[in-house]
């Protein structure tokens, strides 16, 4: 192959990619937080417990300190330079694959530390609390602290995906 056959077909997956991306992030539906949390209502009373990593109440609780933290502001933010090239990428990213996948025992910088145990259904209502606030909520959001300023929408994304990848490790056992 040439150059300039290198260069078209270079071009020609780059477009087709872009395309693909955009398909994608025009046929997917905005965050449903009001699904989430009836989904999350209904683990209320259930024996829960986690196939690795942290407890179900440590997980609630770093879940409803996340969304708190999108109103009131992270305590320490990534470099300005990171919150504009590496952070929004990951975003993108995550938001067109409509998922999201990170560490799940990485807490938030500079927040408070979480107990590692707890009543589980308190920290289930903090976190459907949580959401209700965010979903009331008319203020300005603070940045992220990894993907930067995001709109209203693009936090609810990133909430819901947040969420759903701590509950891929979730096992629900019959009612306490």
């Amino acid at each position: 192959m040439n150059r300039r056959q290198f260069l078209i077909a270079g071009g020609a997956t780059a477009a087709a990619v872009v395309a693909g991306v955009a398909v994608r992030r025009s046929t997917q539906s905005p965050a449903d937080i009001t699904a989430l949390a009836e989904k999350l209502a209904a683990l209320r009373g259930q024996a829960l417990t986690t196939r690795e990593g942290w407890s179900p109440f440590k997980v609630f609780s770093h879940l409803a300190q996340s969304i708190e933290l999108s109103m009131t502001g992270y305590p320490a933010l990534k470099s300005l330079a990171f919150r504009h090239t590496a952070g929004p990428a990951a975003f993108f990213v995550f938001a067109s694959a409509g998922a999201m996948r990170h560490p799940l025992t990485e807490p938030i910088p500079g927040a408070p530390v979480i107990a590692e145990a707890g009543e589980v259904d308190a920290a289930l209502d903090r976190l459907l609390q949580a959401l209700g606030n965010f979903s009331a909520y008319q203020g300005k959001l603070a940045p992220h602290f990894a993907y930067g300023e995001l709109s209203k929408a693009e936090y609810a994304q990133a909430h819901v995906m947040h969420v759903q990848d701590h509950l891929r490790l979730f096992e629900a056992g019959k009612p306490v």
